[in-house]
Order: structure tokens, then sequence, then C-alpha cells
């Protein structure tokens, strides 16, 4: 099937419709990711989440067959800042801009606040993906320089996207996360049967110590209330403004994940004689569970490592899913099950005098990476030795 050449840009997700995008978004190849769905984006800009006013302003792609259906998106913002990214690229922002460079705004294309993998270049089943892979990369490179950007980023794509984009010349970056693995368990207790005994005793502890004294409920579906996101929301605004200034997410957002992706949400809560004081936020995809948020209003010993690492992993097992994503950062993580895991990103920099040391830095990053990663999972894991 042949594709327009021109790209359009959007400058807000519903301009291109939920039937539309989801029809890119639902490429067997990749579907069951609820981070790229078009309720999920939308309630982004909803909300004034991922809006102009906020430094994410939405420059949506797309490309129509010759029929004029949308073939292909790519989730796309202007960013006038670098928060809320997870992958780090303020170093290069300021040695730019002391060279006299002007760095933002930059083009993204990510799940905004999200550092979960996903695919980014959405091509639908019955298009040809490499061609439309390669009219989105050369429309948002296009963008790029109509918009004076000084670069282009790709924050988590899939692996196979992130080998693709390197062979189009962007610049492969190489980060690690921290992802817990069903190795076929049948309950929580035949996973902590495949760890050293000093980590199952820990473990126990833990979970003993943070359940003293408290309900803990799972909530998914119809059971989820506007009680329960308000409690959420007094947890959630609590962490982000003790760990960056302001929070990311509006109150509205919570709402309308509800209203909209109810059957993709798992909250846990825990509450004390019938007040919430901690509660965790997860997103259900077909084959993982992915934890996003977390907060408290009650400092309670291992409560964190409770709600948000193993009810997670005792969740995921019930429902058959293969992978628990904990989020960005924290070696404590591989102590509770979660071994280290690469996650990418690609990088096109516009000026030569800064993409040739982001391209230097970026080799050498992914060698020490890639070294770390093996030596932590050989060094620190807390799985039993097994003898050859």
């Amino acid at each position: 099937m042949r594709l327009e050449p021109a790209v359009k840009v959007h400058h807000r997700i519903a301009e291109i419709g939920r039937e539309s995008w989801d029809a890119c978004a639902d490429n067997p190849a990749y579907a069951g990711n609820p981070f790229i769905r078009f309720d999920f984006l939308d309630s982004l800009e909803a909300a004034d989440c991922a809006v102009e006013r906020t430094g994410w302003g939405p420059r949506h792609l797309s490309v129509a067959d010759e029929t004029g259906r949308i073939a292909a998106v790519m989730p796309l913002y202007l960013k006038a800042h670098s928060q809320g990214e997870y992958i780090f690229d303020h170093a290069w922002a300021d040695a730019y801009e002391r060279a006299g460079g002007r760095y933002y705004p930059k083009l993204l294309s990510a799940t905004p606040f999200t550092p979960a993998t996903g695919p980014r270049l959405l091509v639908r089943a019955d298009v040809d993906p490499e061609a439309a892979r390669a009219v989105l990369l050369g429309g948002a490179l296009a963008v790029c320089e109509k918009f004076g950007a000084s670069s282009l980023h790709v924050n988590f794509p899939t692996g196979e996207e992130w080998r693709w984009l390197g062979g189009r010349g962007l610049a492969r970056r190489e980060g690690q996360q921290y992802h817990w693995n069903n190795r076929g368990y049948a309950s929580f207790e035949d996973f902590l049967a495949a760890l050293s005994s000093g980590r199952r005793k820990t473990i126990r502890r833990e979970r003993r110590d943070a359940q003293a004294g408290l309900e803990i409920l799972r909530l998914t579906g119809q059971d989820l209330t506007e009680a329960h996101w308000d409690a959420f929301f007094a947890f959630y605004t609590d962490t982000g403004a003790r760990k960056w200034g302001q929070p990311y997410l509006t109150r509205r957002f919570f709402t309308l994940l509800s209203e909209r992706m109810a059957d993709r949400v798992l909250l846990i809560m825990a509450r004390r004689e019938g007040r919430w004081i901690a509660g965790a936020l997860n997103l259900i995809g077909d084959d993982c569970l992915y934890g996003r948020n977390w907060g408290c209003l009650e400092d309670v010993p291992f409560l964190h490592f409770e709600l948000c690492y193993y009810q997670a992993i005792e969740w995921a097992i019930e429902r058959g899913l293969a992978r628990v994503e904990a989020g960005a950062q924290g070696q404590h993580k591989i102590a509770r099950g979660y071994l280290p895991c690469p996650v990418y990103s690609a990088h096109y920099i516009a000026d030569p005098a800064l993409r040739g040391p982001v391209e230097a830095f970026v080799e050498r990053e992914r060698a020490g990476v890639e070294a770390e990663m093996e030596w932590l999972a050989e060094e620190y894991s807390p799985f039993r030795h097994e003898g050859p």
C-alpha cells in the first residue's frame, strides 16, 4: 500500500483521534502497552500535564496511505526543558549553552513522565513498517529543522527500534532498569524458593513488618472510586514535592485515567484503622505490570517494598504476567528479585560541534553500562546459585 509522502504535524493527539491512533498502536507486533494508547496520551493533554504551558508542546506526527487513512503515527513533543524524561541530557544542554549554543527547544518522542519501554514508531499492521518508519523519521527531522530544535531524542524505544534508529544515523544510548521476570512461578512462595535462604528470610520479615496493623487492598476496574484517587493524589503530591518540587500529574489526570482505562489500572493501597496512608499505582499491560507512582503519609518500615515490589510480584504471578517493570533507578531492587535490564534511547544532534562529543560519549557509556549490568547480576543476584 502506497504512503503519502507528506507528514502531518498535530498540536493535539485529539486531532488524530482514538480510532486512527489506536489502529496503529494495536499492531500485534507490539500491542498491549498501555502507555502508547490514545486514552493515556490524550488524558495527559486533557488534564494539562503534557501541554505547551508545562513545556511539553505536542507535535505528534501522522502519515496517511493512498486512501487517506492514517497508516503510522509518532508521539512527539517540542520540549522547553529536560524534566520528566528519566533519560538525562542536562550535561549536554549545559555544555552546549556554555559554548554559545541554544539547546532548547528540542524534540522528544516518548510517553511523558513514563520511564517504560514501548514502541515510538507506530505502524498499522497492514502497512510496510520499513517504509512507514522511514517517512516518520524523515518527518521528525524536518520538524526539528522547522522549529529550530537543537536535537531529536527517542526515549525508551523497543530494542528493535533502537537498532533501526542507529542504522539511520542516530546515536544509540543504553541505560539500565531493574525488572522482575516470571520464571513460571505458581505462587509468591514458589518465587521465594528460588532465592537464597538469607534473602527468603529477609523478604518474609520485611513483609511481616510492613503489613503489621495494616489492611492492604488491590483495586482495579469498577472498584476504583474518586475517594481512592483523592487519597492517592495526596500521597503522590507529597512524594513529588519532596523529590522534584512540583508534581507532573494533575488530579484531573487520575480521574480521566480511571474513566478511560480502569481495567488497565492496579492501585495498591494501605490503610490503618480506616485511614489511607500509602499507595502505589501500576498500569497493566498484556504481559507486564508497570509500576509507576508511589506515595505515603506515614513512614512505615518496608511499606514501600511491600506495595511497590512484593504486592506487584504476587499479583503478576496470580495473573500469569511475564514480568514486572518497577520504574527507574534503584539498585536496592536487586535484593528483591528485580535484576538489571537494558533500556534504550536514540539521539540526533543537529549541530556537528555537539554531535561528535555526544556520539563519543554514548559509545563509552554503553560499554560501561553493559559491564555494570553483568557485574551486578553476577555479584548481587538474590537467586540461589545452582551447580553445573
